[in-house]
């Protein structure tokens, strides 16, 4: 639980992190009476998401133990002597004579050596030692989300991101969403259930440039990086109607989409802006996290009807801001990471327990519970 606690509050360091890089912004403006306050004028953003050759790469480094890790030790020729032993909380195995032996971050073969140069003070030959691993809790992927067996798994070897995908059953499809029993009532069946286009990876509050789309539906291979102990592997579902609304408001949070939702309405079900937004700069983002289009909107002017309200769209991230953005490529991608904390928190909580509270993240608030950042 203690590793649990570490991995979500480093979760909560991601808000104020760069991503992926992004371009222009779409026009907010309406172009006729008849599709008032629509969305026009999109532009896509230039992208670059080629993933690092090195994530490409298997680790080089040989597995170490950690706390959780079990073994199985015995003398080589003295059956009597097999020992199950599990790497304790402070990193110490106990066998036989011997007192606790601190083998937390040493290889399979340095901990058999450690084990025989510790025996030699009560045998009179050298003696030989047999250790094989046989379970690992230490290393963990986390694998949540749209995916037939979300969990938290084990990581005993070296796992690419589309080993992990199939240890966890694949992205869930409607087919496979049906026999499980959940039933496919209002899903399209020429839709897949999980949302590739918003799936991500974060490592060490990174996330890091991967395109699921590319990788499962066109099958670049350049996507499938390899994954370490720690990494947050999360498939959003593709049919959920939710509207996200954060920053500078009082409770951010995903709202349900109603039809012909408007950007007043969303903002209003946050519970309207705090004190110190800056309502000029109110930014809407839609489109994969790959290629996401951005449009900033004068909340100001459209609260006192000075402009047109905005409407909507399901998986739409409406973010106000504490201060006016400098580019809008820095403006976007504090926009997309904090989306992906507040996800990345929320789910790796309700893996621990499903009592957990969902969250909100506000970023640019020396107050915000994810600590302040630098202006967009």
């Amino acid at each position: 639980m203690k590793r649990v606690g570490i991995f979500l509050a480093g979760l909560l360091m991601l808000a104020g992190l760069s991503g992926c890089e992004t371009g222009p912004r779409f026009d907010a403006r309406a172009t006729t009476q008849a599709r008032l306050a629509a969305l026009t004028n999109l532009a896509p953003v230039t992208v670059t998401n080629a993933a690092d050759a090195r994530l490409l790469q298997p680790p080089s480094e040989y597995f170490t133990l950690g706390p959780g890790d079990r073994l199985d030790i015995e003398m080589v020729g003295d059956p009597t002597t097999q020992t199950a032993a599990v790497v304790g909380p402070d990193g110490k195995i106990y066998f036989d004579l011997l007192p606790g032996l601190d083998v937390w971050g040493r290889t399979i073969p340095e901990t058999k050596a450690l084990i025989e140069k510790a025996l030699t003070q009560f045998t009179r030959q050298p003696p030989q030692v047999s250790v094989t691993l046989r379970g690992v809790e230490s290393r963990r992927v986390w694998l949540l989300g749209r995916l037939n067996t979300p969990g938290i798994y084990p990581m005993a070897a070296p796992m690419t991101l589309l080993e992990a995908l199939t240890v966890a059953g694949g992205p869930m499809t409607p087919t496979t969403l049906a026999s499980s029993g959940s039933g496919t009532m209002g899903v399209n069946f020429s839709e897949d259930i999980a949302d590739l286009r918003r799936s991500f990876v974060i490592r060490s509050g990174q996330v890091l440039p991967v395109d699921f789309y590319r990788l499962l539906k066109e099958g670049d291979m350049k996507q499938n990086i390899y994954l370490q102990p720690d990494d947050f592997v999360y498939v959003p579902s593709s049919v959920t109607r939710e509207v996200f609304v954060l920053g500078a408001v009082f409770l951010p949070k995903s709202v349900s989409y109603r039809e012909r939702m408007s950007l007043v309405a969303a903002i209003a079900n946050a519970q309207g802006t705090i004190k110190d937004a800056y309502l000029s700069h109110v930014a809407i983002v839609r489109g994969s996290l790959s290629q996401p289009e951005i449009a900033v909107v004068d909340y100001n002017a459209v609260a006192h009807g000075g402009a047109p309200d905005v409407l909507l769209e399901p998986g739409d991230i409406v973010y106000v801001p504490f201060t006016p953005y400098r580019t809008l490529e820095r403006y976007a991608n504090l926009i997309l990471n904090t989306f992906v904390a507040t996800v990345a928190i929320n789910e790796g909580a309700r893996a621990v327990s499903a009592n957990v509270v969902p969250v909100g993240v506000n970023v640019g608030s020396g107050s915000s519970s994810s600590g302040g950042s630098a202006p967009p």
